[in-house]
């Protein structure tokens, strides 16, 4: 019987000699879960606000409630995503320059963390549709897409998409380049009255 253990326990080293081996362990890196993106569907804002537009249906408007919030201010929320689009609405008189200005200082604010800030004007004379829309890149930057639209008279809307959460851009570039598509679908479809 002591030679059958012992001859099992000699099996057991061998084994487990023979299946080492020198390479050394190398961590496999972070990975980040897949993201699920629904088909593109669209529905109607248009309420007694001095704008209407599109916004998707995988997403839901709420008014925003901070303290320093005007009356035609709203947040558009991506639940499933944990991102917001911040809308802010400004009527003009005589301070188109500086409601601009004030766009370009949000926009700015990301220069220490992008990589690359890229400009993209959207002109639309017929519905009275001015829009600059800004793509910033990098890992860590806050607000990875920015826009302002106006008719250059009487609106000014400013928008902003923002994420709860962390930024790390590499692993949300698929959730930030689907909502990029909504936010120009919302610039398209924008109405003043």
């Amino acid at each position: 019987m002591q030679k059958n253990n012992l001859f099992i326990a000699l099996i057991f080293i061998v084994i487990g000699f023979s299946s080492c081996n020198n390479e050394e362990y190398t961590p496999k890196p972070r990975a980040y879960f897949r993201i699920d993106l629904p088909q593109k569907s669209y529905q109607s804002f248009d309420t007694v606000f001095p704008y209407s537009f599109e916004y998707p249906t995988y997403a839901l408007i709420r008014r925003d409630n901070k303290s320093n919030a005007e009356k035609y201010w709203i947040n558009i929320h991506f639940p499933e995503y944990k991102a917001t689009i911040h809308l802010t609405y400004k009527p003009i008189k005589n301070n188109l320059d500086s409601l601009i200005e004030s766009s370009r200082k949000f926009v700015d604010k990301h220069i220490n963390k992008a990589s690359s800030i890229k400009e993209k004007a959207y002109d639309n004379p017929e519905n009275q549709i001015y829009s600059i829309v800004y793509n910033i890149k990098g890992n860590e930057v806050a607000s990875p897409y920015q826009f302002f639209v106006t008719d250059k008279n009487k609106h000014f809307l400013r928008g902003a998409l923002y994420f709860n959460m962390q930024p790390k851009n590499d692993s949300l570039a698929p959730v930030v380049e689907f909502i990029e598509k909504d936010i120009d679908h919302l610039i398209s479809t924008l109405k003043w009255k």
